[in-house]
């Protein structure tokens, strides 16, 4: 796993004999978790992970940048973890399935915390925090499901949710006095108007909205995730992260090209070319960029050239100049465009 270069070096003061580990999204419950154990006198240590599939308004890439922002306002070092081919692994085949997408919520809370029990044993740290809150999400934050994400997790005891620690039995920070719960809020369910009461109560003045989210739950880009795992053994956090751009059609079982839906997916597609790919494009009008993945292959580039002119304004049943950018070099292309709609309906993934 890939780590950034932005941790600070951070040590309990006096007042703070112990500290904790937090999961960090940036998000008001996370920042509401960590100030609170501040206010206790915890020294908290951020960790933030960067997920292929985070999605928030303005950012089309990892969540690093709110987290980051939020444990600056708040005074704490952060670590920020890239997510890698061993979530990916973990999301293909989760050991207690899915949610309605292709979201596996209770697998994921268990490897975020094995993560962060691992960074909890590398810093020193004594306990583990999120911001969690009992009945805010369906299938992680059932009490039943909870319990079983921290015996799994290997973290019994250690791990505390300061919005919702009323609601479970005292955790091992509660009973050895490093805690009080006296002092934590009880807070449960999808509303977040308690939590931002708490936030101006303890004078947490910027959090960001509620917008954003995984795009695991989403059911428009589940059937791309999963098309990307029936036809790849090997997993590349590269290619699943332009699962986010643009239109896709399974071209053949090697093959895979993704159509731009704009100028700036256009570009997305070109920046992000590699040696064995190719980049299409109609040569005599304007109209979506291709990306095709896969090895090289007369048959699949033929279909592809005929995949982009079907969206462009290119004459029916015509012939047609399509570009074919290479690595080193380029190719003029003629096909027709006649491409059967049927054809191109079985072949959108």
């Amino acid at each position: 796993m890939a780590l950034n270069n932005n941790q600070q070096q951070f040590s309990p003061t006096a007042e703070q004999k112990r500290s904790a580990v937090v999961l960090f999204s940036g998000g008001l419950d996370s920042i509401l978790a960590a100030r609170l154990m501040l206010a206790q006198g915890i020294g908290v240590y951020a960790l933030n992970f960067a997920s292929p599939f985070y999605i928030s308004s303005g950012k089309d890439e990892d969540s690093k940048f709110d987290a980051e922002a939020a444990a600056k306002m708040l005074g704490i070092p952060i670590k920020v973890v890239h997510k890698g081919v061993d979530f990916l692994e973990m999301v293909r085949s989760p050991r207690f399935g899915y949610g309605k997408g292709i979201n596996p919520c209770i697998d994921c809370r268990i490897y975020l915390l094995k993560k962060a029990g691992e960074y909890m044993r590398e810093v020193g740290a004594d306990f583990i925090i999120t911001g969690e809150v009992l009945g805010q999400r369906p299938m992680s934050q059932r009490r039943d499901a909870m319990n079983r994400i921290e015996r799994e997790s290997g973290l019994a005891g250690l791990i505390l949710r300061p919005l919702s620690a009323s609601f479970f039995a005292p955790t091992i920070p509660e009973q050895e006095g490093w805690v009080k719960r006296e002092l934590l809020p009880s807070i449960k369910g999808r509303s977040r108007k308690i939590q931002m009461q708490l936030a101006d109560e303890l004078e947490v003045e910027q959090y960001p909205g509620a917008a954003g989210g995984c795009l695991l739950t989403e059911p428009m880009f589940a059937p791309k995730l999963q098309d990307y795992f029936d036809h790849n053994q090997e997993l590349d956090l590269f290619e699943v992260r332009l699962l986010k751009t643009g239109r896709h059609f399974r071209v053949s079982p090697l093959h895979r090209l993704i159509l731009g839906r704009d100028e700036a997916e256009n570009n997305r597609l070109a920046d992000h070319m590699r040696p064995q790919d190719k980049l299409l494009e109609w040569q005599d009008g304007t109209g979506p960029s291709g990306l095709l993945i896969g090895t090289d292959d007369d048959n699949a580039l033929q279909l592809a050239a005929k995949l982009l002119l079907k969206h462009t304004k290119a004459m029916a049943d015509a012939k047609a100049v399509v570009r074919v950018v290479y690595e080193k070099g380029e190719q003029l292309l003629e096909v027709e465009n006649n491409l059967d709609r049927e054809m191109l309906k079985e072949m959108r993934i």
